[in-house]
């Protein structure tokens, strides 16, 4: 009678263990519901694996908390809290969005752009400029003007982008989209 107890427990614990493990999400701050990540699966055809992540629902970027930028998923999704400042442990002076960017951030962006210190907005569209100025440059056509063929897989989501002689693309495991 002892052992059928102790395994009856344990297996609750098993199950508790099991469905605490798939609602393991946080995003800027705030742990997403169940019915949250339904919400998301179910509209946007994404599926969030479980961990602790900033969204910039600005520009659609994302990444792992304390982390630079991952990709970009479509903006405007009603996921967790705002935004940070601090969500990707940047000490570079460069604000995009209100978050102050990773220095893998900025790396990656002095290969396109003169980067200096200050604040400024990214659309979704790859627009962006100082804050409360109008657009003065556009990251999506400026990463097509540098003409460098390259490609990046992001090992954790799957989700690949590049560019090849001025076209840009980015794929999944069943979906792909190109931009001319």
């Amino acid at each position: 009678m002892i052992a059928i107890k102790k395994y009856l427990f344990l297996s609750f614990v098993c199950l508790v263990t099991i469905v605490r493990a798939q609602t393991s999400v946080t995003v800027n701050g705030a742990r997403l519901s169940k019915s949250d990540l339904e919400k998301v699966s179910d509209r946007y055809n994404i599926n969030i694996k479980n961990g602790t992540y900033w969204y910039d629902d600005r520009s659609g970027a994302w990444g792992f908390q304390n982390g630079p930028t991952q990709g970009f998923i479509p903006a405007g999704l009603q996921v967790g809290s705002s935004l940070k400042s601090n969500a990707s442990n940047g000490n570079t002076g460069v604000f995009v969005n209100g978050r102050q960017l990773h220095y893998q951030d900025v790396r990656n962006l002095q290969q396109i752009i003169k980067v200096v210190p200050g604040r400024f907005w990214l659309d979704n569209f790859g627009n962006g400029g100082k804050e409360g100025k109008a657009a003065s440059f556009n990251l999506i056509y400026l990463a097509k003007r540098q003409g460098n063929n390259s490609f990046y897989r992001n090992n954790y989501t799957g989700i690949g982008a590049g560019s090849s002689g001025g076209t840009s693309y980015v794929m999944g495991k069943d979906w792909s989209v190109i931009i001319d």
